[in-house]
């Protein structure tokens, strides 16, 4: 692994979320890679963006992470967009992707076998104001028992669909009402860590 391609998929509400703590975690990747010798590059989705040049970015990298608020239980929507315009391009292209892998003549091919994106990884970060204990746990009335891996299969399952290797995600939590993002960028860093071995 030497090229990373970073994702800042926030999206700004004044006042209220003004983007700081994931261009946080954007910088402390990007300068821990580069530390390690890595090639980086980024992406900000709220700043606008070409699909050829995502998708040029997306042949590019070895690791792509997707740096995300969770909104509503999900990625801010502007990531939905840039999901659907990328992917659609490149699909169109057939660059990181031929089809959904089945043909007409051999229909028991299995479905989501038509990606372009072997030996590439895909890893999300993200940044909840649930707390921990509200994943992984049946008797937690919100998620019952599900974890955030678990609750995020539509976001990974495009990079899957595509060939992409899912990494195990990494999430900071109780970020508005008890945050403790000192210790969450060292077990940050410590994730990273263990995904380059």
């Amino acid at each position: 692994m030497k090229k990373v391609l970073i994702i800042n998929a926030h999206q700004r509400y004044e006042n209220f979320a003004e983007g700081k703590l994931n261009k946080t975690y954007v910088e402390t990747a990007k300068n821990f890679f580069e530390k390690k010798g890595l090639e980086v590059k980024l992406s900000k989705i709220e700043d606008g963006y070409d699909p050829d040049e995502e998708i040029d970015k997306h042949l590019w990298a070895d690791l792509i992470i997707l740096q995300a608020p969770v909104y509503w239980f999900g990625t801010p929507w502007i990531h939905k967009k840039y999901v659907d315009e990328v992917f659609t391009t490149a699909l169109m292209q057939q660059s990181l992707l031929i089809d959904d892998g089945r043909t007409r003549k051999n229909m028991k091919k299995q479905y989501g076998t038509g990606g372009k994106m072997q030996g590439k990884k895909h890893m999300l970060s993200l940044t909840w104001n649930a707390p921990k204990d509200a994943f992984g746990n049946k008797d937690q009335v919100m998620f019952e028992g599900k974890t955030v891996d678990d609750v995020f299969i539509a976001c990974t399952n495009v990079y899957k669909f595509c060939g992409a290797e899912i990494l195990k995600s990494f999430s900071c939590f109780d970020v508005l009402k008890n945050p403790n993002v000192e210790n969450d960028l060292i077990n940050f860093e410590n994730h990273l860590s263990e995904i380059l071995k």
